[in-house]
């Protein structure tokens, strides 16, 4: 992390918690800033931020998810932040990779929900990976649903627009369904904002 390069900590800062769970992960994701230079790397084999997106159509009654092959369940898009401090620029930059879409912008700068997340021991691309923590920020994007989509064969296996009140029967991670439902709470208020 480049000394003063703290747009990112600014923007935890503001961000108004929506819950008990988000009060305590904005505490400790600021924390965790404070006390870890590379909080922004892999090579902080304890934690990392990451970057994920929703992806929904312009009516925001349908979701793009990917069927994750580490998780093995359809689920949201997103990665590693490897020294970006630009969180935006990253879940866009994972959302076309995931899914092959070109036709892809962010409803607004803001972070749509923040929450920390425990990863599994596992092994990937041929490596061992242990059990770490990813603080992850989420952005809400709007995708052209006419766009044709692709999966990116070392992350998934599919790619797939679901109405939102039905994807959740496609998720196998039990601990993913309430923080997608969080989500969906914020994407409703989205849809009321611009239908008032």
């Amino acid at each position: 992390m480049k000394q003063g390069d703290n747009m990112y900590e600014k923007l935890i800062k503001k961000y108004i918690p929506v819950n008990g769970q988000e009060q305590i992960d904005q505490k400790a994701m600021l924390s965790f800033i404070e006390h870890n230079k590379d909080c922004l790397d892999r090579t902080n084999l304890s934690g990392h931020f990451t970057s994920s997106a929703i992806i929904v159509n312009e009516s925001m009654d349908q979701v793009l998810f990917a069927y994750h092959n580490i998780y093995d369940s359809w689920s949201w898009v997103g990665g590693h932040n490897d020294g970006e401090s630009n969180f935006l620029e990253v879940a866009l930059k994972e959302a076309k990779e995931e899914t092959g879409i070109n036709n892809v912008y962010p409803y607004d700068s803001e972070i749509m929900m923040l929450d920390i997340l425990p990863v599994k021991r596992h092994v990937k691309r041929g490596q061992f990976v242990g059990h770490h923590l990813h603080f992850n920020l989420t952005f809400l994007l709007i995708a052209n649903t006419s766009d044709e989509l692709s999966i990116k064969p070392d992350e998934n296996s599919g790619v797939k627009w679901f109405k939102i009140d039905e994807v959740l029967d496609y998720v196998s991670e039990e601990d993913m369904k309430e923080v997608y439902k969080k989500g969906f709470d914020y994407i409703n208020k989205c849809k009321n904002q611009i239908h008032n």
